[in-house]
């Protein structure tokens, strides 16, 4: 049985205490000079955002599966296209395809449950608009860069879902600045977190960047004037003044995650009949989720359970079977 408090999946509290007087100087800034509607503190954010990435801009919005559906639309992808992306991922991802208009394809994962190149490339068929490579639980999609090219090679959007992979990197060149464009949520369990729902587009093409905030405010160009029907996914300022804080610890946060996660390797190699997550010898992990196998899991479940500490599933059932 557990001795002590119990082991937490999340504990958002602990993070907050430790940047307490930064978060309270910015929500300072936020409250007392700044619009609560795409102010000051949203450009800065962008601006950081898009430095920390390697690309020129950065467009903030109101979720990471609003950042999805908006790219896929502003890349021109609707009725009668197709989009591949992986069979394991979180459903969001095969949800904003849909939302789009367009049909997923759905790919086999490979062995770290990522999108592999070559299924990726043999399933194009002349439908094909867009990939979506998803960087799952905090590993680069392998040879991203080799699926970029071949993707533009066949004339194919790759589009980076780096919802669970801040401050991962492959080949030393961060995820997020591969294809046309890539995708971030800021969901309060990711690595940089808001304080509820947020989300980005990262890209290099300025033309996808301005239809991307048109995109995500209602279709304006002006106080009152509309160029085309848009959603409203704006990213709120508060939450960008509080993400440009959490922006300046990311990388020590994820070192510090990486330092545990070889904790785990070194504690749990050979254990029963785990298979413990690897990282390829090109990226850099950075372990949103430290993942295991065993085909003892609901077993493994009860028993840590027992001992105080939380586990979770992903995904219990898969995209292709939810109802």
């Amino acid at each position: 049985m557990a001795e002590g408090p119990p082991i937490a999946s999340k504990d958002y509290p602990r993070q907050y205490r430790a940047l307490w007087a930064e978060v309270i100087e910015a929500l300072d800034r936020v409250f007392l000079d700044d619009d609560p509607i795409l102010g000051k503190a949203v450009a800065r954010f962008e601006s950081a955002l898009a430095a920390y990435h390697d690309v020129s801009h950065a467009i903030g919005v109101a979720s990471g599966m609003a950042a999805l559906e908006l790219t896929l639309r502003e890349l021109g992808i609707g009725a009668g296209d197709e989009v591949i992306t992986c069979a394991h991922t979180f459903t969001g991802v095969v949800s904003a395809i849909v939302l789009s208009g367009a049909s997923p394809v759905l790919v086999d994962a490979d062995e770290k449950g990522l999108l592999p190149v070559d299924r990726a490339m043999a399933a194009i068929t002349p439908r094909t608009r867009a990939l979506v490579a998803v960087h799952l639980y905090g590993h680069p999609v392998v040879d991203i860069d080799r699926l970029a090219e071949a993707a533009a090679g066949r004339g194919v959007h790759l589009v980076e879902d780096a919802a669970q992979a801040h401050g991962a990197r492959w080949r030393a060149r961060p995820v997020g600045s591969f294809g046309s464009a890539a995708t971030l949520s800021f969901h309060p369990s990711k690595n940089l977190g808001a304080f509820g729902d947020a989300g980005a587009v990262l890209t290099r093409d300025r033309a996808l960047a301005d239809r991307l905030r048109q995109a995500r405010n209602l279709g304006k160009t002006g106080k009152y004037e509309f160029t085309s029907v848009a959603r409203n996914e704006k990213l709120d300022t508060i939450q960008a003044a509080l993400l440009q804080v959490k922006l300046r610890h990311l990388d020590t946060w994820v070192a510090r995650r990486r330092a545990l996660a070889a904790a785990y390797q070194s504690g749990l190699t050979g254990v029963g009949d785990l298979v413990l997550p690897t990282e390829h010898p090109d990226a850099q992990h950075a372990f949103h989720l430290y993942v295991v196998q065993t085909s003892r899991r609901d077993e493994l479940r009860r028993f840590l359970a027992e001992c105080g500490v939380h586990t979770g599933l992903h995904y219990p059932i898969a995209a292709h079977r939810q109802p």
